[in-house]
């Protein structure tokens, strides 16, 4: 860790980071790589923590005194503005990001998207903090190409449905589709922090994240989440092959999305943290625009390389189709494709992703057979025994 320099060849000065969700999916990464990697200090805020009980204990780790957690909900704890205060950079994770939670809980969707990061926005600002947030590629809601005829031939061209930071406009549907009310908390908040920029000094980065994947993403259903759960697409694939059940294609699976394997995309991250002259004011998309595919070749892709971890043969129908309205519910809607621009982030930071899609499934499909294939088969043995 000796000597490490930034992007313009400046030493790079040991600081104090508050992680907002450092328990959770990517702020259990993101910690892994401060404390392995950097001589950062990190102040771990969630009210969870399984995900870096590893990170914690025991107290001989080489980082033992790099790493504090705060047990702490930010609805309503008044020790977070204690927190931001000590610390030199802000990262907040806090969200509510499950698609089946949008249209079936919006008012806790809006709140924890929205009026539970007004206070994290509010201290850093007043303090003179800098601030790391995370938004979604959700913000920009439907292409511009969706609202093209089936058979234009634009609907081919990258200036109709490639997403853009600066240029492109966020599309929403119709207010009864609640499935907006995730993508509006979110626009909303970072229209927010902007605003604090530009009137009030706030050093701000913003992060869209573009489907990130690796292990310890969402849950599996009945294990280690509710049963009647239902994680994002990759997480909710994972279940089907554990359980060995037909994979669910929501509306023939259509829908195009790109996917970027965790470890790449934390990368990025550290270049945000570590180089604030050429991150601030700035929103990053980080996805991997070569991993483009529909959801139904996702669900053919991931069947074949779960048979190749698991040496387990595929099971007879590997997909069936459902309507969105039988799998979300009322009010659920969605967008075509995400596929992220990376012209601000590669000018700005020099980074690429590296992981391809095969890899990244391998990997991640390797943790969760690993992990999950025992208990899902005792739990399964134990309904039917019921």
């Amino acid at each position: 860790m000796a000597g490490r320099v930034d992007l313009d060849g400046n030493p790079i000065k040991q600081i104090t980071i508050c992680m907002i969700g450092a328990g959770g999916f990517i702020g259990s990464h993101l910690c892994e790589k401060l404390l392995s990697e950097t001589p950062h200090k990190v102040l771990a805020v969630d009210v969870y923590s399984d995900k870096i009980k590893h990170l914690l204990e025991p107290a001989t780790v080489t980082w033992a005194d790099r790493i504090q957690f705060h047990r702490i909900n930010i609805k309503n704890d008044s020790r977070l503005e204690g927190l931001i205060k000590m610390a030199d950079l802000t990262i907040n994770l806090a969200a509510i990001c499950t698609p089946a939670d949008y249209n079936t809980r919006p008012l806790d969707t809006i709140y924890s998207n929205f009026i539970d990061a007004l206070p994290v926005v509010k201290y850093c600002s007043e303090n003179g903090k800098r601030l790391i947030h995370f938004s979604t590629c959700e913000v920009y809601g439907k292409t511009i190409g969706a609202f093209l005829p089936k058979d234009s031939p634009l609907r081919q061209d990258p200036a109709y449905y490639v997403l853009k930071e600066d240029t492109s406009p966020c599309i929403f549907g119709p207010i009864e589709k609640q499935r907006w009310s995730y993508a509006c908390a979110k626009q909303l908040i970072e229209r927010l922090v902007y605003a604090e920029g530009a009137e009030n000094g706030l050093e701000f980065t913003i992060v869209r994240p573009f489907n990130w994947i690796g292990p310890r993403m969402d849950f599996i259903p009945g294990i280690d989440g509710p049963s009647e759960g239902v994680p994002r697409v990759l997480a909710c694939f994972s279940n089907n092959l554990l359980r060995r059940e037909p994979l669910k294609l929501v509306d023939g699976g259509e829908s195009q999305r790109t996917f970027i394997y965790i470890k790449d995309a934390i990368e990025a991250v550290l270049l945000m943290i570590e180089n604030p002259a050429r991150a601030n004011g700035h929103i990053f998309n980080v996805g991997n625009p070569n991993n483009e595919v529909t959801v139904r070749q996702l669900a053919e892709m991931m069947t074949k390389v779960y048979a190749k971890v698991s040496g387990e043969s595929s099971i007879e129908t590997p997909t069936i189709d459902v309507s969105s309205k039988e799998f979300y519910g009322e009010g659920y809607d969605d967008s075509d494709k995400r596929i992220p621009d990376m012209t601000i982030i590669n000018r700005q930071l020099g980074w690429n992703p590296k992981t391809s899609l095969w890899d990244l499934l391998e990997s991640t499909l390797t943790y969760q057979h690993r992990t999950y294939a025992e208990a899902v088969k005792q739990a399964m043995s134990k309904t039917t025994a019921n």
